[in-house]
């Protein structure tokens, strides 16, 4: 059979509404790296978990129906080591009319008791809500809206050098970054760029000392991050807790705006 013969039975299959044998079953990432690919391409924005794969966090399921390969889904580890949240689900597009069916299966096989979806993937997104309850979210993805041009007098942005440990403030919530604010002779604030998410974004994180704090210096900071994100070839992208409201302001002051939220909830019986 040639591949044009296949694509159209597949269609067929898909189109008539029977799902007459659905299978999904373990296999390694390297067997569906493909299908990952056209997932991020469909996407076409930073997948917060990306990096989870590779770093060997996910069990990965090829679904296949009557036989044809028809798309895959991921799970991530909890906290008791367990895969059982679901976190990526793909369906090839001749496939996609049987979304749900498959999803279905998947959750049976894969033994999966949550899901958790960027509003962004609007496949899996509506899959949540068609199969899970519960359904809550705790973080805000933000993506670069526009170009500001803020300005604080007095204050340095500056690659981190050898001497500033020393004289580092204690940081309560994100990493020391690479890069810090100067203001008066000491370290005003830090942050920094991760790169381990696809290509080609990178995530911007800060944090600023208290006694710093409401003067600009935060906002300031993710402006000259994202700069400098851009000039090393990556798009820049953030996030921030839904409780965290001086974080999401300080992001929003810097050009960034709500893309998508991650959302979970608990698979219905």
């Amino acid at each position: 059979m040639n591949r044009l013969s296949a694509i159209r039975d597949a269609s067929a299959v898909a189109r008539s509404g029977k799902a007459v044998n659905i299978a999904s079953l373990p296999v390694a990432l390297e067997e569906i790296i493909p299908l990952r690919e056209l997932y991020r391409q469909e996407m076409n924005c930073q997948i917060v978990h990306d990096s989870l794969h590779a770093r060997g966090f996910t069990e990965m399921h090829l679904l296949r129906m009557d036989g044809r390969v028809a798309g895959y889904g991921a799970l991530i580890r909890n906290r008791a080591g367990y895969k059982d949240v679901v976190k990526e689900f793909y369906v090839l597009p001749a496939f996609r009319v049987q979304a749900l069916p498959l999803f279905r299966h998947f959750l049976g096989a894969s033994q999966a008791r949550r899901v958790e979806a960027q509003t962004n993937d609007r496949l899996l997104m509506l899959l949540l809500f068609d199969c899970a309850t519960k359904i809550k979210s705790e973080t805000i993805l933000f993506h670069d809206a526009f170009t500001t041009s803020l300005c604080v007098p007095g204050i340095t942005y500056r690659k981190a050098d050898a001497s500033d440990p020393t004289r580092m403030f204690p940081h309560a919530v994100e990493p020391v970054g690479d890069w810090v604010i100067e203001a008066a002779g000491k370290i005003a604030a830090t942050g920094g760029i991760l790169f381990h998410y696809n290509l080609p974004y990178g995530d911007i994180y800060m944090e600023v000392a208290d006694p710093f704090r409401r003067r600009g210096f935060g906002s300031y900071l993710v402006q000259e991050l994202k700069r400098t994100c851009y000039e090393m070839g990556r798009v820049p992208a953030a996030r921030c807790p839904v409780s965290n409201a001086p974080s999401r302001a300080t992001l929003q002051k810097a050009g960034f705006l709500p893309c998508a939220r991650i959302i979970s909830g608990i698979i219905s019986e």
